[in-house]
């Protein structure tokens, strides 16, 4: 390969984490955060064979895993295809409620566009949806912010989008233990009492509300769940305890996608959240690590 071919073919695809039903939006709500998954493209092969050959900086099964399915996907479109040889560097962790598979599902649908040609946000929204079994991480991961989902009938995915407020930041403590959504999913019952459905409805719509108004004390009360939470508390660590913390710069806190990572909602001192995470969770023994994020737009 010429070194000017090899120069122009090493772009980059970022895929940033994403925190999956933010409370009571169960399957609706995401919200993208500035923690990445990175794929840089060695070499392109005008080889007909559109094969993906992925070296991964370290062992990671599900993002593995997950780019190559994605990729693999789509019927192709051209009678060719060229291959890739690709790098992979993941700052997500794995199985801990951040949207790795998401990420993973993106930047391989990302780069079969490179391959035969773009695609609609919808239709890598949708497929990425397919994929996942729920579209709120894949909506947010494609759109930044803020997102809400609606599934059609026949997988058409629409997404609405808000602008997260500037002053607020994402706390996440996540606990040294894999929770794999699947696994998490099992926990929850097939059919829920109507004053708990009524119950998340109406947090949704003060969440939303909350956010385009920068109402803080509004945002607390929004983030409580009675749909998924209660049920997934046996498989998550300190749970209970962390939703319940309270600090003057904790606006509220909820379990971030399946667990076992837990987001927090922080103003002004982020920094003071994460010692009283970390003083909370060394108290009670569990190894952890808190992450002080914002919010990928």
């Amino acid at each position: 390969m010429r070194p000017r071919q090899a120069a122009r073919d090493r772009r980059v695809i970022r895929v940033p984490a994403s925190v999956g039903n933010l409370g009571p939006g169960f399957d609706t709500l995401g919200l993208a955060l500035t923690l990445y998954l990175q794929v840089t493209i060695r070499r392109r092969v005008e080889d007909g064979q559109g094969r993906l050959v992925a070296h991964f900086a370290a062992g990671r099964p599900v993002a593995q895993n997950g780019i190559a399915r994605a990729f693999a996907h789509w019927p192709f479109r051209i009678a060719r295809p060229p291959s890739f040889e690709v790098d992979v560097a993941s700052d997500i962790p794995e199985r801990a409620g951040l949207g790795s598979s998401a990420a993973a599902a993106v930047a391989g649908l990302r780069l079969r566009e490179l391959c035969d040609g773009a695609r609609t946000a919808g239709e890598v929204i949708a497929t990425a949806s397919a994929l996942e079994g729920h579209p709120d991480n894949a909506a947010a991961v494609v759109h930044g912010g803020l997102t809400s989902s609606r599934v059609a009938e026949d997988g058409t995915v629409t997404v609405a989008r808000w602008r997260w407020p500037r002053a607020w930041t994402i706390v996440v403590a996540t606990p040294h233990v894999q929770l794999a959504t699947k696994e998490a999913r099992r926990f929850l019952p097939v059919q829920v009492p109507l004053k708990d459905a009524v119950f998340n409805l109406q947090r949704v719509s003060l969440l939303l509300h909350a956010v385009h108004t920068s109402n803080a004390e509004e945002m607390g009360a929004a983030l409580q769940d009675r749909l998924h939470q209660p049920y997934r508390e046996p498989l998550v660590p300190v749970l209970s305890r962390a939703l319940d913390l309270r600090h003057p710069d904790i606006i509220g806190a909820c379990l971030s996608g399946a667990g076992p990572s837990v987001a927090f909602v922080a103003r002004r001192r982020p920094a003071a959240v994460e010692r009283a995470l970390v003083s909370l969770y060394r108290k009670e023994d569990v190894p952890c690590t808190v992450r002080v994020l914002r919010v990928h737009q």
